[in-house]
This record gives structure tokens, C-alpha cells and sequence, in this order.
């Protein structure tokens, strides 16, 4: 073996150690995207970083002086394919949108192969480090920030006993939650009142301690809260 394809693998094998690491957080996570396809991408795209590093094992030498290839271009080709695997893992139901911390994972990953590919390890091992330390201790941040938080919301009401909309504003404004775009609908030929609405509020616990209050008020035949994440 070669000291140029001793090096190839050595990068080859930096790269599933990177793309591994990066993916057990996000599978440890539960994401659809985890441990296989981060380590994979990078894996990906180190190996094509190396078609541009060692092209001129592969470029035929009577290849005139005054054409230059520009490695640049390949790594431009990989992030741009990386979009639409990103886009896999991105869906939205409501007004609810998953995804995307996982799809900014897999275009950090494709970046780390790239420099993983070209030879740079001491900015891949610090992204790596870096991007592992941003989705597990930035996490712990997030969950002690104000934020708003939001959730779509459905109730029903029989149609002889609906709570009118004052008075179910007022009942989520007890529990700190503000309600945004509201409708209204007849459902079940008529037998029932239905409200449509997205909610909000700044109190971590304000959309369980609605579950709670309308699952005590016997005028609420059905409801749900489907909270929004990332």
C-alpha cells in the first residue's frame, strides 16, 4: 500500500469517526437521520473530496498547462446535492415543523467531510466538536430560555352547550395562553361545535395545565393540543 492510499484511508476512517459522533447524538435523540446517514454523508464526502485532491493520479498528463481544475466546484456540488437529503428529513403537519436541527446536522456533516477529504483536521475536529457540543448543550439552553411556545388547538363542545368564544379566551388566559388564528366549524351533522385555533404562551407548563383544566369541564366533549417542535 501506498503512502497516498494510506492517507486516503486514514481520512476515509476520520470521517466515520466524525459523521458517527455526530449521528449518535441524533439518534440517541430518536431523529430518523441518525448514526448510518450522518456517518455515511461524511464518508460521501470526504470520498469525493479526494477525486480533487488526488486528480492528478487520475487526469491524463498531457492535459495542457493552461487548463486548471478548480477543486471548489466539487465541494460546491456536495452541499448543493446535501440540500435535497436535508429536505427528506424536514416535514411539517399543521402548524408544526420537525426536521430541521436534523437537516442542518446532515450539511454540517457534508462540510466536515469536505475538510476531513482535503486534509484539514484541525477545523474538522473542532466543527466536530463544536457541532456535537451546540445540538446536546444548546438543548439545555433552549429549555431554560423564554420562548414562546405554540400548538394547535381543537375542542368540541355539543351544539346545545357550546362555550362561547369569551368565555374560552378567558379560560386559556387563565393558564397564560393567547390564541392567534381561530375558526370555527359544525361537525357530526350538526351535533357538535367545533373551535380551530393556534395557541401560545411563554409558561413552560401552560398547555399541560390546560389539558388538565379541560379534562375536568364536562362541557368539552373532545379536544387536542398538538404542540409545535423542531
Amino acid at each position: 500500500m501506498s503512502e497516498d492510499h494510506i492517507v486516503m484511508t486514514l481520512r476515509l476512517l476520520a470521517a466515520v469517526v466524525a459523521g458517527g459522533l455526530i449521528g449518535l447524538e441524533r439518534s440517541f435523540r430518536g431523529r430518523p437521520a441518525g448514526f448510518r446517514t450522518h456517518t455515511l454523508v461524511c464518508m460521501a464526502s470526504t470520498a469525493l473530496m479526494l477525486v480533487t485532491v488526488y486528480e492528478w493520479q487520475w487526469v491524463q498528463s498531457h492535459v495542457p498547462e493552461t487548463i486548471r481544475m478548480d477543486p471548489t466546484r466539487m465541494a460546491q456540488g456536495i452541499m448543493t446535492g446535501i440540500g435535497f437529503l436535508g429536505a427528506g428529513v424536514i416535514f411539517k403537519e399543521g402548524i408544526t415543523v420537525r426536521g430541521l436541527t436534523t437537516a442542518a446536522s446532515i450539511w454540517t456533516t457534508a462540510a466536515l467531510g469536505i475538510l476531513i477529504g482535503i486534509g484539514f483536521y484541525f477545523p474538522a475536529a473542532i466543527t466536530t466538536l463544536l457541532a456535537i457540543f451546540v445540538l446536546s448543550a444548546f438543548r439545555w439552553v433552549e429549555s431554560r430560555m423564554p420562548t414562546q411556545n405554540y400548538a394547535r388547538f381543537d375542542v368540541a363542545f355539543s351544539r346545545d352547550a357550546a362555550m362561547d368564544e369569551p368565555a374560552l379566551r378567558a379560560a386559556l388566559a387563565a393558564h397564560g395562553v393567547s390564541v392567534g388564528q381561530l375558526s370555527y366549524r359544525l361537525a357530526d351533522g350538526g351535533e357538535r361545535f367545533k373551535y380551530r385555533m393556534v395557541i401560545q404562551t411563554t409558561r413552560p407548563d401552560g398547555f399541560r395545565e390546560l389539558a388538565r383544566s379541560l379534562s375536568r369541564n364536562r362541557l368539552v366533549l373532545e379536544f387536542r393540543i398538538d404542540p409545535a417542535g423542531d
